[in-house]
Order: C-alpha cells, then sequence, then structure tokens
C-alpha cells in the first residue's frame, strides 16, 4: 500500500528514499573525537536497516564543546578520515549521511552515563566550561566561564571550520544544535542568558549568536544540501524559551535558508517539568510547519509504525525522527515498511528474510 512514511521527499538537490530519520544519539565511544569501528557499525547497520537519513551524534566543534570526553568531534582534519568511510558505507546503502554539530556550553565535561553522569573536574580529565552568563546548569558544580567577545567569535569560527571538515566527509545533510540546554539553546533562553550586551536580553539579542552560526555555517556549506536547524520549542519552565519564540525564529531562519526546523524540546533547566507520553513534542512541530510554513521534523517518544505514519498523514510534521526505538531495532525501515504492507528494497544480503 501507499504510505506517507515510505514516500520520497525532496530538499534542494537531495531526495530522500523515505521520511524515517535516525536521531542524532550520542554514543560516547570516541576517543579524542575520533571515530571508531563502533561508529561504523552503529550507523551503517541502521542504514541497511532501511532508514533514509542517518543523521550522526552530536559532533562537537571543539574540544571544549564535547558533552562528554568521549564525545565525537570535528575540530581537526585528522577526524575526516574515518567519517569517510562511514558516510561512504551508509550511502552505499542508499541512504543519506547527515551530522549534528554542537558545542555543549555549560553542559559539557561530563562523564558518560555509565561512569556516573557527573559533571567532571580538571583534575579528574574534565575542563573549564564556557557558557553566556557565568550561572551553571546545577547549582552545586562549578560556574561556566561567561563568554567575552573573543570567546564568541571561536564559537563562530569553531562551527565555520567543522562544517568544511564535514564537507570532505562526504556529509549530505547539515544540522545545527541549538536544543537540549546546549550552548546555543543557552544563549536563546532568558533563564541561561543573564547577559546585558548585544547577545542578551532582547529576543533580538538572545537569538544572535543562533544567527552567526547559520551564516557561518552556510558559507562553507554547499548550497544544494540541505540545512537543518534543531530546537528545543519550549523550556517547560516558567520564564523560559516558548513556542512563541520559536515560531519567530523559525520564520527568521527561513528567511536566511535554514530547509527544516528538528523540533525538540526541554533541557535547559534542571526544574523543568515535562508531561511525557507519546507524540507530546509533535503539536510543536505541527504548530511550526502551519505558522511559518517551513519543513519540520517529529521527535520524541515515537516508536511504531503507524503512528509515525498518521503524524505524516495529519501534516503535523514532514519527517520522523527514531533515537530509542532505533537502539531497540536498527531495522526499523525494513520492519516498519512490513508492518504498513509497503514494499521496499532490503539489502540483497538479507533479502531471503524478507518474506
Amino acid at each position: 500500500m501507499a504510505t506517507q512514511l515510505f514516500s520520497p521527499l525532496s530538499i534542494k538537490n537531495l531526495t530522500l528514499k523515505n521520511r524515517i530519520v535516525i536521531s542524532p544519539m550520542c554514543q560516547y565511544s570516541a576517543i579524542d573525537g575520533f571515530a571508531n569501528d563502533w561508529h561504523l557499525v552503529h550507523l551503517g547497520s541502521r542504514a541497511s536497516g532501511g532508514a533514509g537519513l542517518i543523521i550522526q551524534e552530536a559532533t562537537s566543534v571543539s574540544p571544549e564543546g564535547r558533552i562528554s570526553p568521549e564525545d565525537l568531534g570535528l575540530w581537526k582534519d585528522e577526524h575526516i578520515e574515518k567519517l569517510q568511510a562511514i558516510n561512504q558505507f551508509i550511502i552505499s546503502q542508499n541512504a543519506v549521511p547527515g551530522i549534528q554539530l554542537a558545542h555543549a556550553g555549560r553542559k559539557a565535561s561530563v562523564s558518560s552515563p555509565w561512569n556516573g553522569n557527573s559533571k567532571l573536574a580538571v583534575k579528574n580529565g574534565g575542563w573549564e566550561t564556557v557558557a553566556p552568563s557565568n550561572v551553571g546548569y546545577h547549582a552545586n558544580e562549578a560556574a561556566p566561564v561567561a563568554l567575552d567577545k573573543n570567546g564568541i567569535e571561536k564559537v563562530i569560527s569553531d562551527f565555520k571550520s567543522a562544517t568544511k571538515r564535514a564537507v570532505k566527509a562526504g556529509f549530505q545533510v547539515l544540522e545545527i544544535h541549538a536544543a537540549h540546554g546546549y550552548l546555543l539553546h543557552q544563549f536563546l533562553s532568558p533563564l541561561s542568558n543573564f547577559r546585558t550586551d548585544e547577545y542578551g536580553g532582547s529576543f533580538e539579542n538572545r537569538i544572535r549568536l543562533t544567527l552567526d552560526v547559520i551564516d557561518a555555517v552556510q558559507s562553507e556549506w554547499p548550497k544544494q544540501w540541505p540545512l537543518f536547524l534543531r530546537i528545543s520549542a519550549t523550556d517547560w519552565a516558567n520564564g523560559g524559551w516558548s513556542i512563541e519564540e520559536s515560531v519567530s525564529l523559525s520564520k527568521i531562519v527561513k528567511q536566511k535558508g535554514v530547509d527544516l526546523i528538528d523540533v525538540s524540546s526541554g533541557g535547559l533547566v534542571s526544574h523543568q517539568q515535562i508531561p511525557l507520553g507519546p507524540n507530546y513534542q509533535v503539536p510543536f512541530a505541527a504548530q511550526i510547519k502551519k505558522e511559518v510554513g517551513i519543513l519540520t521534523g517529529a521527535v520524541g517518544l515515537i516508536t511504531e509504525a503507524l503512528q509515525a505514519e498518521t503524524i505524516l498523514t495529519d501534516q503535523k510534521a514532514d519527517l520522523v525522527l527514531f533515537a530509542r526505538e532505533s537502539l531497540r531495532n536498527p531495522n526499523l525501515g525494513l520492519a516498519f515498511a512490513q508492518e504498513l504492507q509497503t514494499n521496499m528494497d532490503w539489502p540483497k544480503q538479507y533479502e531471503r528474510a524478507k518474506n
């Protein structure tokens, strides 16, 4: 049967074979930012598993921008070679390789989940973190250093340089991470940005760094390839970033050439109150799509084929991103196609198991 989930989507010069996207998911498995065979198998298996677009985990534009010491990075040319090999495999499976470029800001220098997920002191292999203001995510941790103008210029330059390397590595979609309480989101929200210069205060000032980063990325990113922006549509906290501001930002970045808003939420403050449940973030994607007229991606507790199909047929989003469900099932695309009784090509090595 014909389905929306398995219909192609063309963005600029790129056509995705279906609307299933593997969301960026940290693997905490890199050394000094370098990808290895774990990343090849993790990303490659989701490509052979039928997804149309595979977005690599939050990849740091600088060493100090990593969430953990085990994060992937793209701050030096030596990182490119392994990523090229991974991307070549993804493309060989008729899938598209994407990358999410990120800077963790005050949420950096944290141990991996299986090592406590706690703030790392410099003496224990951590590093000094930066943020718009010298206010930490948790009250009991060392405060980050408030970025001065030189620090802000370095962040912008780091995104630009990482984009240049992403092109050499063969990525065909680039997503800027401005969600989940990381650096760009920290500038967006009045709950973490207390600056009084041109990067703080008014809505126009708080979005300035995100717009600067978009400009820097676009100076290196090929015009024929899609550019995504991931945002947290709301902070789920009083006085924080709101869906109304997300709509306003989306209108501005659409005019700047961003092709799709990847709509998540939360992550900025520890006192957030998130009403978790299936599709809990989908209304935000639907509102931005309707009010802005821009492509959106829906994400968050979407676990079933018919659930994803309905999001698309109801025109609430244009792509559906899967994170934890794709960890549970690398062959999500193949499984969902069978469930929705739609035909799709399987890897020839697996075809004997198709029926």
